[in-house]
């Protein structure tokens, strides 16, 4: 039995390859072909685009597949009678940082649009076209919302007043001299399931793995485990010095005297702690990364 995995082909095709990485999964793509190899026997992988995914996941086309909330949301609004998508994993990543994407309403910065109800009757262009739609009319306000092949930030002032697109710095709407009016959705990427899929057993817990693993390495993204030696004397020094949310593991040594002690913490921070837990005592402290953390 194999398993026929969605993985998204653009901008979240590099981060989700590396996340993979850091999960054990080593994925090899080639450029000419939509079809990667992974060194997982039991699982076949397709590149779809993010758009499509969940409704190649909802036909079962595919068994699983990764895609954003705002495109599951895109597509449940416009199958509104189908089986729902079954959600497996929320795993907050995205083309430049382990985070949330946000969908902006944007207008020119000498734009007379001041508010979201000054667009009423206006044209607004984005790829989100029925999310967009329905976060209009939730506000009771009739715009003209169309259709946006790409390169939307240059479409106002001349071919839309304002636009819905997605961001993450905010970078390219300033370069683009846009105003942020109100943000209309926040999206990160989910494992998602057919829910056939989910009522075969063996395909199930094959999902289920997955989603550990990925939310694994997602928890480890920005961690260091940290261990060190240290005299039972200096002990309680060397732990009020550690993060007050942590809870080390505490061991015994051939010598009596001395215990390990060994630690999870912000990557960020190690820096500033390592001195001083030197000064407190430490001996043999050791930074080591992580890949995966299961909690």
């Amino acid at each position: 039995m194999t398993l026929r995995l969605g993985l998204p082909k653009g901008s979240l095709e590099a981060s989700t390859v590396q996340l993979f990485e850091r999960a054990g999964y080593k994925i090899l793509i080639n450029s000419r072909s939509y079809f990667p190899t992974i060194d997982d026997p039991d699982v076949e992988c397709m590149l779809i685009r993010a758009q499509e995914m969940a409704r190649y996941v909802g036909d079962g086309v595919l068994d699983a597949g990764l895609t954003g909330m705002d495109w599951i949301a895109e597509h449940q609004l416009g199958h509104p009678d189908e089986a729902p998508l079954v959600p497996v994993a929320d795993l907050v990543y995205a083309k430049q940082s382990f985070g949330k994407v946000r969908w902006v309403l944007a207008a020119p910065e000498d734009s007379p649009f001041q508010t979201v109800a000054d667009l009423h009757g206006k044209r607004i262009a984005t790829e989100l076209v029925r999310v967009t739609k329905n976060y209009f009319t939730n506000k009771g306000l009739d715009v003209d919302v169309e259709f946006s092949w790409g390169a939307t930030e240059v479409k106002p002032p001349v071919l839309a007043d304002a636009i819905v697109e997605a961001t993450e710095t905010g970078s390219t709407l300033r370069a683009n001299r846009l105003r942020v009016l109100d943000t209309v959705t926040e999206s990160n990427t989910q494992l998602i399931a057919n829910a056939s899929a989910m009522t075969d057993a063996w395909k199930r817990t094959k999902i289920e793995n997955l989603a550990l693993l990925l939310k694994a390495a997602i928890a480890a993204q920005g961690r260091v485990g940290l261990m060190l030696n240290v005299k039972q004397t200096e002990l309680l020094s060397v732990l009020a010095i550690l993060p007050a949310l942590q809870r080390p593991t505490i061991s015994s040594l051939s010598d009596p005297e001395w215990v390990a002690v060994n630690t999870i913490l912000e990557e960020k921070t190690a820096r500033d702690l390592i001195p001083k837990l030197k000064a407190a005592g430490g001996h043999g402290i050791v930074e080591y990364p992580l890949n995966k953390i299961v909690e």
